[in-house]
């Protein structure tokens, strides 16, 4: 399989400010009082290796930093964000993975 390497940097770059800003948004959505994004939803938007974002959102936005439950579930999502990075590398690594510019 072969990717353009532009393309999959302009995909992680994307799906991290997606979660980055998912993170905004419920924060807002929360100081309204209006209806939130699931926490699950705001943990499965990190899994496509966009943890970065994710952790990002939740520290510039001061949010679900002080819950345990949702701090130990994005661990786990970091946990997974590795495992991933690490099977893309070992398939580029075997030749199963390619990219061009």
């Amino acid at each position: 399989m072969t990717l353009r390497i532009g393309f999959a940097i302009a995909l992680l770059l994307a799906l991290n400010v997606l979660a980055f800003l998912a993170q905004g948004l419920d924060k807002q959505l929360a100081r309204r009082g209006s209806r939130r994004i699931p926490e699950s939803r705001l943990l499965w938007l990190g899994v496509p290796l966009a943890a970065p974002g994710m952790w990002l959102g939740m520290r510039v936005f001061r949010h679900k930093t002080s819950k345990p439950s949702f701090l130990a579930l994005a661990a786990f999502v970091t946990l997974v964000n590795l495992a991933l990075a690490w099977g893309v590398w070992e398939a580029w690594d075997r030749g199963w993975l390619a990219f061009r510019s």
